[in-house]
């Protein structure tokens, strides 16, 4: 008798673990889906402002030729000299990124707001640390697809007579290498941009979403996390863009062929600071929050629908 009992028990703890590592295999891949599906629906509908974003970010006051006098001028140049395509310059890296790279954010908040459960910080804290390393994790995998996009991005050719994203970025790793000076430069001003970003993004998300009450009405319910998602994504916007104008100046292209001007972070954002003024630090801020600030909230309200919706049936 006493032999069955132990027979049962023993298969029963089988069945446990291997129910266990399905179990935690499901909900990751839940995560990767639902990170994925976010950043591809974000990216397909707010390219072109980053596009308009980058094109701020790399010009050098009023005395560059090229310079855009305002954000109309730069929509109204772009279309005239480059066609509706020159907006989506620079878009195959970022899709290609993208599902990886947001699969990335999502997947590893998640498991940092996990392992950060265990420790004696308040649950508020908890998220915005979670987000900081979600978004330091996020910047290492992204960095050499943004070297790449901003190269193209700046490129102001017709569409047609740019090289391919496979093309420039056999060309940066032929002239520099994988290294801080080729595919990976910018590395440091990257891990600023997205940490700072992500920190205070889903940070004040979650910790608002929490607080505020939900609302039964669906399409309220939808309004509601809307709202917090666009006020998130625009506060992350202002707060990080020095780093981002860092970022596009490091890697856009240098004032002086093959003489390096803007070499690391804080280096960069001190020269823009001392030669153009604090303003400067904060050039494509509007584009980068009519980019960012709805884009956000879409793809908060994508990975909760998304993953809810594989929760249910998967």
């Amino acid at each position: 008798m006493r032999r069955g009992t132990v027979e049962q028990e023993t298969r029963e703890t089988l069945t446990m673990t291997t129910k266990k590592p399905q179990s935690i295999l499901r909900e990751a891949s839940h995560q990767i889906i639902a990170g994925g599906s976010a950043g591809l629906v974000e990216i397909c509908l707010m390219h072109p402002l980053d596009v308009v974003k980058t094109r701020f970010q790399i010009q050098r006051g009023s005395s560059d030729p090229n310079s855009y006098k305002n954000l109309t001028d730069c929509f109204r140049t772009i279309f005239r000299n480059e066609g509706i395509s020159g907006f989506y310059k620079g878009i195959l890296p970022p899709i290609v990124a993208e599902t990886p790279k947001r699969a990335v954010k999502f997947f590893t908040f998640e498991q940092y707001k996990k392992a950060l459960s265990w420790t004696s910080l308040s649950p508020g804290l908890a998220l915005s640390v979670a987000g900081l390393g979600a978004g330091l994790t996020e910047a290492v995998v992204v960095n050499p697809f943004e070297v790449v996009k901003v190269s193209l991005q700046a490129n102001r050719d017709a569409f047609k007579e740019q090289p391919s994203s496979f093309a420039q970025a056999r060309r940066i790793i032929n002239a520099d290498g994988f290294g801080l000076r080729g595919l990976n430069k910018g590395l440091t001003s990257t891990l600023g941009r997205h940490g700072v970003f992500n920190m205070i993004y889903f940070g004040f998300y979650f910790n608002v979403k929490d607080a505020i009450p939900t609302n039964p009405d669906p399409t309220l319910e939808f309004m509601r996390k809307f709202a917090i998602g666009l006020v998130s994504g625009t506060i992350s916007s202002c707060v990080n863009i020095p780093f981002d104008v860092a970022k596009s100046r490091i890697q856009g292209p240098q004032p002086v062929p093959g003489e390096i001007k803007y070499r690391t972070c804080f280096q960069s954002m001190a020269l823009v600071y001392r030669e153009e003024g604090y303003l400067a630090l904060y050039k494509g801020l509007v584009p980068k929050i009519m980019r960012l600030g709805p884009g956000g909230a879409v793809m908060l309200l994508v990975y909760e629908y998304v993953s809810g919706w594989l929760q249910k049936n998967w």
